[in-house]
């Protein structure tokens, strides 16, 4: 099992992503950002939840992946199963180029960093 400086850590860095995103959202800044922040807060706290339960880090940045892990440790995490679908892509979808238009909405971004707390909130 990880130490618990460890998993500050993580949960740290990912406090860190979600700060940021509701800062540049409430500001009317870049939403391809906002939308790479939540992807890499949610990925942050489930790595951070699944290290803490002895699981091998992995380089994955799969949310599904990572929540069905999730999942065999504790079965309320299957309500996020949505989120990390949506939120999965934003890493990619926001860093790179990928062939047509992103229609990011600041009220989509506000639903997807909503339900992103809500997820670190049941892991905290």
């Amino acid at each position: 099992m990880a130490s618990k400086d460890v998993i500050k850590e993580w949960f740290g860095r990912g406090n860190t992503d979600i700060e940021e995103a509701e800062f540049l959202l409430g500001n009317e800044r870049s939403l391809e950002t906002v939308s790479f922040l939540i992807q890499q807060a949610v990925e942050k706290y489930l790595k951070g939840f699944l290290i803490y339960h002895g699981w091998e880090l992995e380089k994955t940045r799969d949310l599904v992946k990572l929540l069905k892990e999730t999942i065999k440790i504790d079965n309320s995490f299957e309500q996020y199963s949505s989120l990390a679908r949506e939120v999965k892509n934003f890493y990619f979808e926001s860093r790179y180029p990928i062939g047509y238009d992103l229609e990011y909405t600041n009220e989509g971004m506000a639903v997807s960093l909503k339900a992103a707390k809500k997820l670190i909130a049941l892991i905290k």
